[in-house]
């Protein structure tokens, strides 16, 4: 089969298309046929060598990639609730000997896959996984109380705004902050209240606090806007980081990192947020299909930024 590798740490030129073995199917796994995977930051931190450390004794050319949609060719032992010709959407790790997502076939445990509604288009289905399921697990983590403040940076984003939709439909009130041009975008999403995003962390920060005086409840920092977020949230609040990144104890403040490999019932969670995308409580985010040849230009895309959905390659 054809993959998407990573030969060599480097700049998006690296990326090439690859034959590797199709992989075998084993007991408590799908084999999909790969009709889309989407690109995300973690595929650029791998291509350029950030995540070296997670990927000692795994053969080269890796192949990134956390999100897929596609159809099941074969259903291991021991697999119940999927069959082969079933649609569906899957959260794939790219840190395993078999690599990521982007290949034209994956091999993923089925507590790790969902059928697909007919209501949603399969290719782009594949952008709801990762960032949904960081998302969900979030909001998991910060366990509000319907009618609770919450805070999302980076609202324009895929990942932030996943968590502004769901947020609402948790009866949250949710402010988030973006640009004047994405002030509408955040409002269609659900955010109650849009602040201002500040040339710096700090004036973000501040915009929030401005917005919520005594502080807001709980913030998802899914713009990683660091320590300065810490301003944003109240006494005795909660901080959910995104990325692995330290912050001092203060005020009481209870930190959480969202890790999407660690999710603890990604097949409940999967479920659950096709269930509302079918509904339309969630959007599909696309900011648009390209060729996996093309996979190079997708990286400069989104390490350009300014990006509004999710990136997705077809295969």
């Amino acid at each position: 089969m054809q993959a998407i590798g990573i030969p060599a740490y480097g700049a998006p030129e690296v990326l090439a298309l690859v034959e590797r073995p199709r992989p075998s199917t084993e007991p408590g796994h799908v084999l999909i046929r790969v009709a889309a995977a989407a690109v995300n930051p973690t595929d650029l931190m791998l291509r350029a060598g950030e995540l070296d450390a997670y990927m000692t004794g795994f053969p080269r050319p890796y192949t990134p990639g956390m999100d897929a949609s596609g159809e099941v060719v074969e259903a291991g032992p021991g697999v119940t609730d999927l069959a082969p010709g079933d649609r569906v959407m899957a959260f794939v790790n790219p840190f395993t000997p078999l690599g990521g997502a982007q290949a034209e076939y994956v091999a993923v445990p089925a507590d790790q896959a969902v059928r697909v509604p007919d209501e949603l288009p399969l290719a782009e289905s594949a952008g709801l996984p990762m960032n949904g399921l960081t998302a969900h697990q979030a909001l998991s983590l910060a366990a509000l109380p319907p009618g609770a403040t919450i805070a999302v940076t980076g609202g324009a984003g895929a990942l932030g705004g996943y968590a502004v939709e769901l947020a609402r439909y948790q009866g949250l009130r949710v402010l988030a902050d973006a640009h004047e041009a994405d002030r509408e975008l955040l409002t269609r999403l659900g955010a109650d209240c849009v602040v201002p995003r500040g040339a710096t962390a700090e004036e973000t920060a501040a915009a929030y606090r401005a917005a919520a005086p005594g502080g807001v409840d709980a913030l998802i920092d899914a713009a990683v806007l660091g320590e300065a977020a810490l301003g944003a949230v109240r006494d005795g609040g909660t901080l959910v980081t995104c990325r692995p990144y330290e912050l001092p104890a203060t005020r009481g403040i209870t930190v959480h990192q969202a890790f999407v490999i660690a999710h603890p019932d990604k097949k409940a969670a999967l479920t659950e947020l096709a269930a509302l995308a079918a509904k339309g409580a969630v959007t599909l985010r696309t900011a648009g299909l390209f060729p996996a040849a093309e996979a190079a230009h997708t990286h400069t895309l989104l390490h350009r930024g300014g990006v509004r959905g999710r990136l997705i390659l077809t295969f």
